[in-house]
């Protein structure tokens, strides 16, 4: 994990809950995201805390990148989740719009995206990133 990772302040993924019971066990492997929404925000801290294994765990094998290299100099702000559609905990698809706020260089933008997440099929029923596409929900 991380040492950026403060467990005992309040998520960067914008729950409210302390990091220590919301994203960081997941980042660690002690539990499995329960939802396609919770796996998303342990993404979006994993980008906030630099955490790389975490997102190519996470992501499906057929659309992970071998690498991943994050720019240092991007500082993620905050996460706002816009929608969520299915990835409950007896689903096997979802998808969750996000919106993404951060600087770089002291320039202010946004990520907004769908992203879509399906279960592993090696048996584990874990939920993996499979891919977004830019842009709020449509609906």
């Amino acid at each position: 994990m991380s040492p950026a990772f403060d467990l005992s302040s309040p998520c960067p993924c914008g729950t409210g809950r302390l990091a220590e019971s919301c994203c960081a066990p997941v980042h660690s492997g002690a539990v499995q995201a329960p939802t396609a929404e919770a796996l998303m925000r342990s993404r979006y801290t994993a980008f906030v805390v630099g955490d790389v294994d975490h997102l190519l765990a996470s992501w499906h094998p057929q659309t992970r990148p071998e690498t991943l290299d994050l720019d240092p100099d991007t500082v993620f702000t905050r996460l706002r989740v816009l929608e969520t559609v299915d990835g409950g905990e007896s689903d096997e698809t979802g998808t969750v719009a996000f919106r993404a706020h951060s600087r770089h260089d002291g320039e202010r933008s946004t990520q907004t995206e769908v992203s879509r997440f399906v279960r592993a099929d090696d048996g584990s029923r874990r939920w993996l990133y499979l891919d977004g596409v830019d842009g709020a929900p449509q609906g």
